[in-house]
């Protein structure tokens, strides 16, 4: 149990921290906007302030065009031989729009029905924030803190983190740790503090088909020149087979099955495919017919096009045979796939499928591995026990179908199994407008935090 002078800190402490989330949430750190540069900037350096102010050393690493911050507990709060953790958070945000659907502005926070609602309070600041309470309730009561504290705050990850990789690889010396948190995730449920096992990769790549070299008349042409549009539909429809699964070569040989111990654990999940397929808004036929709705959700691979371009796609009718067409394609890798060699699946089916009358290329945008860490992991364990002493309800493990490239990049360089968890719920509209965070939830995840801290500081690191 948590020493009673931190958990009264906190409570004491509430609405002094609610009116710091206020002022971390006024920062627009829109990481996909060049025009919001120095927000983002002017944030990195806010959360850099509130560190240096606990007796943390802070340092804003120039990176692309959003600086990383690192900040270190220093001998004077934290004992120089105790364990180290590498915290993880993100400060950056995605765009508000649309802007009108907002009840209140996103980047004036307001507070109605026991939530805080702006744009980033749920992802990923209020996790963020949260985190940094915890420290400081131990630092303002006991002097120091149970363990070293390394905090990574990047202000890109709504932009995919790219390059992130460089960075890990150049800066890990900086970044050697014991154990490592990811705060950039929530409850599988309300009232389920959850920590994830898995997360699937991701491969997301342009395939284009061009044809003639300018637009052609549809009727003139129409009959004679084969249409890229038609063309790369057929293409995209003959990428499954009638039984959802993928029909790229090979797609399916490296995948590893759940073990029974993990299905089992799915299986005792709150989870309700009625009210899943309510809240989508349609019947969860998708992927391979097969499979049980979580496996196809969590721990199958996926293909999937994200969008089409090309033709006329304005008011009215114009009558053209589009000189090319694109479509953009996402694929959702599980533990063991590679992207490389799902890649070269992808090439090989192209090449293998696309008819004489175009020619196809294919562009890739971005790739992440996928990341899986063992149910037995004593850091599960220190963990799942800090999320129920906070939360009062047993922690469950889960998976995501998402991707959250730093969980995978952090144990494949450096040797960390880290843990993926966080304290948002399942409605806190990330993404979408009137993003918010329960209150409850943000004051319980600095209980949370400062729990973890201690209970780690207590666990041997897996060998």
């Amino acid at each position: 149990m948590l020493p009673k002078e931190i958990t009264e800190y906190l409570s004491s402490h509430r609405t002094e921290h609610l009116e710091q989330l206020f002022e971390l949430l006024r920062f627009a750190s829109i990481s996909s906007q060049s025009a919001h540069e120095a927000d983002s900037r002017a944030c990195a350096e806010h959360i850099a302030g509130l560190l240096s102010g606990l007796g943390f050393s802070t340092e804003l690493r120039p990176w692309r065009t959003r600086p990383i911050l690192l900040a270190r507990s220093t001998p004077d709060i934290a004992p120089p031989e105790a364990p180290t953790v590498l915290v993880y958070a993100h400060y950056d945000v995605q765009p508000p729009d649309p802007v009108e659907l907002w009840t209140s502005p996103p980047f004036e926070p307001t507070v109605r029905e026991g939530a805080v609602y702006a744009r980033g309070a749920s992802d990923d600041k209020g996790l963020l924030l949260a985190a940094i309470n915890a420290c400081e309730a131990y630092i303002r009561t006991i002097g120091k803190l149970p363990m070293n504290v390394l905090f990574f705050f990047e202000g890109e990850e709504e932009i995919g983190s790219p390059e992130l990789e460089d960075f890990i690889t150049s800066a890990a010396d900086d970044l050697k740790s014991d154990f490592a948190i990811v705060l950039d995730l929530g409850f599988f449920a309300p009232g389920a503090p959850t920590i994830l096992t898995g997360l699937r990769g991701l491969v997301y790549l342009e395939l284009t088909l061009d044809g003639p070299s300018v637009d052609l008349h549809s009727g003139q042409h129409g009959g004679a020149v084969l249409n890229p549009l038609n063309a790369l539909a057929k293409m995209i429809a003959g990428m499954h087979d009638e039984d959802g699964r993928v029909t790229l070569p090979g797609f399916y040989d490296d995948v590893v099955e759940p073990s029974r111990v993990e299905l089992d654990q799915w299986k005792s999940l709150p989870f309700d495919e009625a009210e899943y397929a309510e809240r989508v808004g349609v019947e969860p036929v998708g992927g391979e017919r097969d499979r049980p709705l979580l496996q196809r959700r969590w721990s199958r691979p996926t293909l999937g096009c994200n969008g089409i371009i090309g033709g006329y796609s304005g008011q009215g009718a114009k009558t053209v045979l589009p000189a090319s067409a694109t479509a953009k394609i996402s694929m959702r890798l599980v533990p063991n796939q590679r992207p490389d060699k799902v890649l070269a699946a992808f090439d090989e089916f192209v090449a293998d499928h696309t008819p004489t009358g175009v020619k196809a290329s294919v562009r890739v945008l971005s790739r992440s591995r996928p990341f899986y860490i063992r149910p037995d992991s004593p850091a599960i364990t220190a963990v799942g026990d800090a999320m129920r002493e906070a939360f009062g309800a047993e922690t469950v493990l889960a998976r995501a179908g998402g991707s959250v490239p730093i969980s995978e990049l952090i144990q494949r360089i450096l040797k960390i199994d880290p843990i993926p968890t966080g304290f948002a719920l399942p409605d806190d509209n990330i993404h979408s407008p009137n993003e918010r965070f329960a209150l409850e939830q943000f004051y319980g995840g600095a209980v949370a935090s400062a729990a973890i801290l201690k209970n780690l500081a207590q666990t041997k690191r897996n060998s």
